[in-house]
């Protein structure tokens, strides 16, 4: 049968553990508060029966106010008519702000903790004065006294300008230009500068334009580029250390150099003659570069030759020497003999290399000449060489000798031939 039947037996809330029923019958002379206190005490303490719900919200709101007046020193229990059913502890008045105090402390305490990443530091300030940089990992500092300031040191952040600027020769350049660095001390990156990117870039512009002022436009356009990046890199290291701002550099990319737009076919004409002029330099210094080690290679060819050369005479110099000396030696032992034989190897030196033909014929002896130098050398039939052989003899033999031959020659015919001796020298 449902609770609330009409004309049922069972009238009351199957939750209320007897309460309301308490509430409702027991009314005694001191009205409904005692009928609602033995009816609540009752419920709560029905465990079993008709208890089968969920518990009271009121009743647990209830319990956990008696425990707080217990804490805080006050009486557990009230009566009917709004005073103390007991005696009960008397009320301190300072544990309720005592008990405030301490969940504030721990509410603050807890605020302390965080966490510093691997790529980061924490610059520690207390008050607004540097105390340290603490290090990656769970870390405390006391909350609303420490100022943490996180600085990543790991990544790298770049800046980039397009700045146009007047060179050393008074012409107008358009320099795009970009620069990456990283945090080298967290301190200085924090302390010293109010904005690090706005003072890089200001200090990129003011190296920049310091280096281009004093390049020529077109060296800035063609083969100063590199030149210019690293210049500018080492001026603009130099005013960042200058500030302190704890940044170091990467890199300076020279993005691009240009001229401005209503001259750049002009200046591109430029450019490119200026490419023909280093094409032709390179072209004429590949060939010194071939034409050079050879005449190195003749030229010491040469000198090698001469040293031979040298060595060749001092050592035939030498060798005559050393014959001379050996000549003395024998000459001094056979005087008439080394006289005679030095005679006939001098003649014979002297004469071995002319054409001519000499001819003793004062005892009007027979002759007979022999061109034995035709016959070795020459060529034709038998009858051209021997009238070459003629007109050769006559043209080497004196006429006045050829005269007498010619008269003589009748008369010796008879005449034996071991009478006249000719002697002949040479060829």
């Amino acid at each position: 049968m449902a609770w609330n039947e009409p004309g049922g037996g069972n009238q009351h809330d199957p939750w209320s553990g007897g309460g309301r029923r308490g509430g409702k019958d027991d009314r005694g002379p001191n009205g409904g508060g005692n009928g609602g206190n033995n009816g609540g005490n009752n419920g709560g303490n029905n465990n079993g029966g008709n208890n089968q719900g969920p518990p009271d919200l009121d009743e647990a709101l209830k319990k956990f106010q008696q425990k707080l007046n217990g804490m805080l020193g006050g009486s557990g229990k009230k009566s009917g008519n709004g005073g103390n059913s007991g005696g009960g502890k008397p009320r301190n008045s300072l544990a309720l702000p005592g008990l405030l105090i301490v969940l504030a402390l721990a509410i603050w305490a807890a605020m302390g903790f965080y966490l510093v990443d691997q790529s980061e530091r924490g610059v520690v300030l207390r008050f607004g004065e540097y105390q340290g940089i603490v290090e990656p990992g769970l870390q405390w500092n006391p909350p609303l006294i420490d100022d943490v300031r996180m600085v990543n040191v790991t990544r790298v952040r770049s800046v980039s300008q397009t700045q146009s600027m007047l060179t050393r020769d008074e012409n107008i350049v358009e320099v795009e230009i970009s620069a990456q660095y990283q945090v080298s001390n967290p301190r200085d990156f924090v302390l010293n500068v109010r904005n690090p990117s706005l003072s890089i870039e200001n200090a990129l512009d003011s190296s920049l334009r310091h280096v281009v002022g004093g390049t020529d436009m077109i060296d800035i356009l063609t083969s100063g580029r590199e030149i210019l990046g690293s210049s500018v890199a080492s001026r603009l290291q130099t005013y960042l250390d200058a500030y302190g701002a704890g940044i170091r550099l990467q890199t300076i990319n020279i993005e691009s150099t240009t001229a401005p737009g209503p001259v750049i076919d002009a200046f591109d004409d430029v450019i490119r003659a200026r490419e023909d002029r280093q094409r032709t330099i390179n072209e004429g210094m590949a060939y010194a570069n071939a034409i050079i080690p050879a005449a190195q290679g003749q030229a010491q060819r040469i000198v090698e030759q001469g040293q031979g050369y040298r060595e060749s005479v001092v050592a035939e110099a030498q060798g005559q020497a050393n014959r001379f000396t050996a000549l003395v030696g024998e000459y001094l032992n056979a005087p008439e003999i080394m006289r005679e034989r030095m005679y006939l190897d001098t003649l014979e030196e002297v004469y071995g290399n002319t054409p001519k033909v000499l001819l003793d014929v004062s005892d009007n002896a027979p002759l007979m000449y022999l061109p034995l130098d035709q016959l070795r050398g020459g060529s034709g039939s038998s009858g051209d060489r021997s009238a070459n052989a003629s007109n050769q003899n006559d043209e080497q033999i004196d006429p006045s000798v050829l005269e007498t031959l010619r008269n003589t020659q009748g008369s010796s015919n008879s005449s034996s031939s071991n009478n006249g001796t000719i002697r002949r020298e040479g060829r």
